[in-house]
């Protein structure tokens, strides 16, 4: 897969619950930079996603998924199970051999 497959495919395991396919796409190491917190670790991630986040029940409306040089970058919405915006989001994804490394979100 390459980084833009890659990416489409965390948002949509994760709107789907699909932790089996979601741990999949990253190295055993990886991190993700949150405003709230710095996960390390596959096993870690998938455990927060599945089991710890806030609210399981919403879907990410992607408005852009674009790779540079450095990275592969998506912004878009997160919305909750009603289909109200909860915040914007920018998601910056290092993919090392079709395997995410590193995230570093951003929300506005």
């Amino acid at each position: 897969m390459d980084s833009e497959a890659v990416v489409r495919a965390y948002y949509d395991s994760i709107d789907a619950h699909d932790y089996e396919t979601f741990a999949g796409l990253f190295t055993p190491d990886v991190v993700h930079e949150r405003p709230d917190r710095t996960i390390e670790g596959r096993d870690t991630l998938v455990s927060f996603m599945r089991d710890d986040r806030p609210n399981k029940e919403t879907s990410h409306e992607l408005s852009r998924v674009e790779e540079n040089e450095e990275s592969t970058v998506a912004e878009g919405h997160l919305l909750d199970a009603d289909g109200e915006e909860m915040f914007a989001f920018e998601d910056d994804f290092t993919v090392v051999d079709g395997r995410i490394a590193r995230i570093r979100t951003r929300t506005r």
